[in-house]
């Protein structure tokens, strides 16, 4: 039936009328776009001999309409009948006629573009490319048929390239033959051809290409023209084959470095030529480019300046605004020369420089004073294009300084950050003067180098605010002015107004104040957006605080107001100014509340009512606290019932942001005005809350805990609120206390909820302390409790007996210790309670008073349960924080008596030690002397637990006493111990915290003698070493930056498997192969991971990269998991380093996502394996998001094989998604 049908269209098809062939043409279309649709042989051969007649169809939409047939045809017939147009259409395109020859083409592009099987792909590469061939390489073809065999061959190469190397060599020399032709079109097709071809190569073709070209180059007397063509296929062959031209570098860039210096002064193509393949050398090129950096360097910024038929005379630094307007006119007009194309030399000069800051973050020092100060120059450029490449090249060189000194804060003479510092004034008076450009596109980059400067280097405008606020003006109240200029202006006022101390801008409130209200009204709503988060800030900057008095901000609280308001009455606008415009008012109520006394009743129902709609109520919610949190105790009685009634019906609401908002808000409104709320809104309130204590959400339940905190802190509160905590909220905070979860600032939240319930009236103190300790009992249902569980009751237990006054807690601490006097071991969860509790009380009180507490005690050190001897430990040592002068030589004499109890004594010591450098308290010098002395007796002890204790001790201890400890350090550091040595290491590492201490300076000069221990020949110190290298990275940059270059080859000596430390040991009937290296690489490529955080400009990734992390990728399963982080981070940071090598590290990705388990293999290792496998495909996700990983075809495949693969697709999928 459907064959008659068609039969019936082919007729109609070859009618006279040209609108019957379209109409029977379209029909032919959606038949064969039917999923159904099959021919036999014979309607094959009559649709394909149709379409192609049809091609040629005089009238042009028939034929357009054709084409559409031809695509959806060659998925409907038989390879054969593809084949066969395919060699018609080629024969059409060499021999037909002129007019069409055209359509010939499009067919062919059409056929190749809508091939997907691999079978029918070869069938008809065996007659292309030779057809193609001869149509470039014969001599009689014209110019025209040339362009279109180059254009179908560069489509087919960029598909089938891999499918087509018995081809590669012929097709090469055919495409390096017309590199010479006389027409500029075919030479341009030429060079992407061969660059499409290029990424398929081998090797040693495309060594022969390179080779071809350099000689070319390197040949007197070729015209200048097809020296251009050969240098653009240099920069075309580096893009397409990324790293893989590495080796050809030697040969090249010494070629085009001299070409860019000699050629002539008019051939600026040249140049320009010449500093693209460049820049796509140091992009795709980095390690191998390395040695020539500096060269291109001078070379780039003598060519940012390049402009030989203008000299800047006129240029002289004059600031003399009087007279700058008049000028402008005449200036604009004064040098116009279409001829001239030297722009394009700078442009790409300025290009290449921004590679070559991008690519190399070890430069950075050196680029800030060569580079900088010429770019600042450039900010003048004439020629507008390149003066936005030369603010995008300065802008990556601040991006680059935000990047490599990421959370330091050194302003050392070397240091970039400090060079930056140097260079604000004169970026300042440049930018400036872009600023009174006319150019809108000037004045938008202008601003957009303010805006990045302002993000890495926070405070550097303040001397020069008032110089930019003309240019801020002007940008905004200037009538030509785009909103795009005007957001960017604002964009930059909102973060110099956030980043810099109020004071500043007092002087110039007036200024600012006018263009920044006028832009609230505008109808743009980006801009009005931006304009009211700048209100914000300028309302903050206006009146920092309430008591200060150095500014009158009074003439600009109605203006603001009212400019605000008319906004937050509007109904009809975009949600984003809607939300700017509450939380704008929100900082004006509570900034100056106390002058808009008389707006108030207008102005807050509207935020009330804004809070009854669910697009906007978060915002208003937010707005509330600010209001109630001010100092100014703003009158809120016309709305608060209101607003109270609103928020306790938000808490039942699932959007998790909203009730959280709503915890925080309900809270400051009860602080600032709970005495306007009656006790039967708090009841309400509290009934909502117990629902949100869970360990599901422990942030909401610390908001939950404290929020119910205040209310029963409120005085007034009554019985029935208390009853209500008691009955709703009570059952919810026992159960979350037996959480293993339960940890920070819900922890703390709990137990200043214990705490405030004992002041509170009907709760007695036995019943609060029994209802705990119960929970600690193991239930026939969920079995034992959480070790982590027992601490968290442990603290509350001991935070309820301070709370309940000392005669209680006395009483309570006796109960504790008879506990531990029974000693039936039927309740060992009960006595491990007990000194956890007795742990807890004695940190925060002296409990000298109970006599011999410490004997009973040390009497569970006996104990046959691990868990009672650990607490014991921890609770002696608790015990003696609170009274250091008698327990702490109690302790000392312990250690120094009893063996077997010593690494017990030794964690009591510890507690002691930690608590004592966290509170930042002192020892006596005496005590210090016994500990040190203690100490290093036990540096050397042959179990590694005694030994950690014992380092981490004298970490903590250097923490509180650093100018004894470096020292006594240092010496041991040469001690003919191994254990020794790696001890006082690991002691090091202990005591660089975070936050900045004593210590730093006293180690700084010491660190080397420490860390240089990476080349010990014990593997313990080795690993030491390299753990305390990492603590440095993380905690302190600044103090190991200069010691890099000396460690960094040290450390990544390290992440290689050394043979001599793998053994075998023989257990019989099977060996066991042991690798004691394991940890040791593990330890160093998680340093590498930290440093590439803290000290990227240190770490050259290209030499990193391979051998490093390439053998790394191959290892053990504990080695690869920190690789393939190290991995992503590389490709997120310097992805042109991880493409120049990304053909390498597929193997190592492929043979891990492939990895299969044994049969046999128990559950955990199965497990770990798919962990393995998730872990490989983040790091190839990440890889796949580098722009130019395309280039490299075996990454290419391996994602294809993945796309292939439903089990590895599904994973990935998820992955990509995260």
């Amino acid at each position: 039936m459907a064959n008659l049908q068609i039969t019936g269209i082919l007729e109609k098809m070859t009618g006279k009328d040209k609108d019957y062939r379209y109409m029977a043409t379209s029909d032919l279309l959606s038949e064969l776009n039917k999923e159904t649709f099959k021919a036999d042989a014979d309607l094959e051969i009559k649709l394909s001999t149709i379409v192609l007649q049809q091609l040629d169809d005089v009238a042009g939409d028939v034929s357009g309409l054709a084409v559409k047939c031809l695509a959806r045809l060659v998925k409907k017939v038989s390879e054969a009948r593809v084949v066969e147009m395919t060699n018609r259409l080629c024969d059409k395109l060499l021999n037909g006629k002129d007019q069409h020859r055209d359509i010939a083409s499009i067919a062919l592009k059409t056929i190749v573009s809508e091939v997907t099987m691999q079978s029918l792909a070869q069938s008809i590469l065996v007659s292309l490319p030779p057809q193609l061939i001869k149509g470039i390489k014969s001599p009689g073809m014209s110019t025209e048929i040339k362009c279109e065999c180059l254009d179908i061959l560069c489509d087919v190469l960029h598909k089938f390239g891999n499918l087509m190397a018995t081809d590669h060599e012929l097709l090469l020399d055919a495409l390096l033959s017309q590199l010479n032709s006389n027409q500029a079109t075919v030479r341009k097709k030429t060079v992407s051809c061969l660059a499409s071809l290029a990424s398929s190569l081998s090797d040693d073709l495309l060594a022969k290409a390179t080779v071809e070209v350099v000689r070319n180059l390197r040949s007197k007397g070729v015209k200048p023209e097809m020296t251009r063509t050969n240098i653009q296929l240099i920069g075309a062959l580096s893009r397409a084959v990324g790293y893989r031209f590495g080796p050809h570098l030697g040969d090249t860039v010494p070629v085009l470095i001299n070409y860019c210096t000699s050629a002539s002064e008019n051939d600026e193509e040249l140049r320009e030529y010449s500093l693209q393949a460049l820049e796509s050398f140091l992009l795709r090129c980095p390690r191998d480019i390395s040695s020539y950096c500096d060269v291109i360097l001078h070379l780039t910024l003598e060519y940012l300046s390049y402009d030989p038929n203008f000299t800047d005379n006129m240029e002289e630094d004059t600031d003399e605004e009087s007279h700058e307007e008049e000028e402008d006119d005449e200036s604009a007009n004064e040098y116009t020369d279409d001829e001239d194309v030297s722009w394009k030399v700078r442009r790409a000069a300025a290009k290449c420089l921004a590679a070559l800051i991008v690519s190399r973050p070890e430069l950075l020092s050196k680029l800030y004073e060569e580079a900088c100060p010429k770019l600042i120059d450039r900010f003048k450029e004439r020629e507008e294009n390149v003066k936005v490449d030369v603010f995008n090249t300065f802008i990556e060189l601040l991006r680059q300084t935000g990047n490599v000194t990421k959370g330091q804060i050194d302003i050392n003479g070397s240091s970039p950050r400090w060079l930056l510092k140097q260079e604000v004034p004169k970026i300042v008076k440049s930018i400036n003067r872009q600023l009174r450009e006319k150019s809108i596109k000037t004045k938008v980059g202008a601003f957009s180098v303010l805006k990045e400067l302002v993000v890495v280097l926070p405070d550097c405008l303040a001397e020069h605010i008032g110089s930019l606020i003309p240019g801020i003006e002007k940008a905004l109240n200037d009538k030509s002015s785009t909103s795009n200029l005007k957001i960017e202006a604002l964009i930059f006022t909102k973060l110099v107004l956030a980043s810099h101390s109020p004071p500043v801008f007092h002087p110039h409130i007036k200024a600012l104040s006018s263009p920044v209200l006028s832009a609230v009204d505008e109808r743009y709503y980006k801009v009005t957006a931006e304009a009211l988060r700048v209100c914000g800030e300028l309302v903050r900057v206006a009146r920092p605080n309430i008591q200060d008095l150095g500014f009158d901000f009074k003439p600009y609280v109605h203006p603001i107001y009212n400019a605000v308001m008319s906004r937050l009455t509007n109904q009809d606008q975009d949600q984003e100014v809607k939300e700017c415009a509450i939380s704008c008012m929100g900082l004006i109520i509570s900034t100056f509340g106390d002058n808009l006394r008389a707006e108030l009743p207008a102005c807050l129902p509207v935020l009330v009512d804004r809070m009854g709609n669910e697009i906007t109520r978060l915002t208003a919610v937010k707005a509330f606290a600010v209001i109630a949190a001010s100092p100014l105790q703003i009158d809120l009685c016309c709305v608060l019932e209101h607003v109270i009634a609103e928020l306790t019906a938000f808490l039942r609401k699932a959007n998790r942001a909203l009730r959280q908002a709503t915890l925080g808000t309900l809270n400051s409104l009860i602080v600032a005005y709970g005495d306007q709320i009656g006790s039967s809104a708090y009841e309400v309130i509290i009934v909502e809350l117990s629902t949100l204590i869970s360990d599901s959400d422990l942030h909401m339940t610390a908001l939950a805990l404290e929020l119910c905190c205040t209310l029963m802190a409120d005085r007034r509160s009554s019985p029935i609120v208390g009853l209500a905590v008691r009955n709703k909220v009570l059952p919810q905070a026992l159960t979350l206390i037996k959480s293993s979860l339960l940890q920070g600032q819900a922890l703390l939240a709990l137990q200043n909820f214990f705490a405030a319930l004992v002041y509170s009236a009907n709760t007695s103190f036995e019943i609060l302390l029994d209802s705990l300790l119960s929970s600690a009992k193991p239930s026939p249902q969920s079995g034992g409790v959480a070790k982590q569980a027992l601490y968290s009751i442990a603290q509350c237990v001991a935070v309820l007996c301070l709370a309940a006054g000392d005669q209680k807690c006395s009483s309570t601490v006796k109960m504790l210790t008879e506990i531990l006097k029974d000693d039936s071991s039927t309740n060992s969860a009960k006595q491990h309670l007990a000194l956890l509790c007795l742990g807890e009380i004695g940190r925060r009180k002296d409990l000298s008073l109970h006599v011999h507490i410490e004997t009973i005690i040390i009497e569970s050190f006996q104990s046959p349960f691990e868990e009672i001897k650990s607490a014991a430990s921890y609770a002696l040592g608790n015990i003696a924080v609170g009274n250091l002068s008698k327990y702490l030589p109690f302790i000392l004499d312990q250690i120094d008596n009893h063996q077997k109890k010593q690494y017990l004594l030794l964690h009591s010591l510890k507690e002691v030690i930690v608590r004592q450098s966290v509170d930042k308290a002192e020892f006596q010098d005496s005590s210090v002397q016994k500990i040190l002395k203690l100490l290093f007796n036990h540096c050397e002890s042959e179990e590694e637990g005694v030994r950690n204790v014992v380092a981490e001790c004298l970490g903590k201890i250097a923490l509180i006493e650093p100018a004894k400890l470096v020292p006594a350090l240092k010496v041991r550091t040469t001690s003919a111990a191994a254990f020794t040595r790696a001890t006082v290491v690991i002691a090091v590492k202990y005591s660089i915290v975070e936050r900045p201490e004593k210590i730093d300076e006293i180690i700084y000069p010491e660190i080397s003698s420490f860390l240089m221990l990476i080349k010990d020949h014990d593997r313990h110190v080795r690993r030491a070493a390299v753990l305390a290298l990492s603590t440095f990275a993380h905690n302190k940059p600044n103090l190991i930056k200069g010691l890099l270059p000396e460690l960094l080859p040290l450390l990544y000596d390290q992440t290689v498997v050394k043979k001599e430390l793998i053994r075998t040991v023989d257990l019989g009937p099977f060996k066991h192969v042991v690798d004691d290296g394991l940890e040791l690489r593990k330890a160093a490529f998680e340093c590498v991971d930290t440093l590439l955080d803290s000290c990227l400009d240190q770490v050259n990734p290209s030499s990193f990269i391979v051998p490093y992390l390439k053998s790394g990728l191959d290892d053990h399963y504990d080695v690869k998991m920190p690789c393939h982080l190290i991995l992503s981070k590389l490709a997120d940071k310097c992805p042109s380093a991880v493409l120049a090598v990304l053909d390498s590290l597929v193997d190592p990705l492929q043979k891990t996502i492939n990895f299969k388990p044994k049969q046999d293999a128990v559950k955990q290792e199965v497990d770990r394996n798919e962990d393995m496998i998730r872990s490989a495909l983040r790091a190839i996700a990440t890889l796949n998001r580098i722009s130019g990983s395309d280039c490299s075809h075996k990454f290419k495949s391996l994602t294809n094989e993945i796309s292939k693969s439903p089990a590895l697709w599904g994973k990935y999928y998820s992955i990509r998604n995260e």
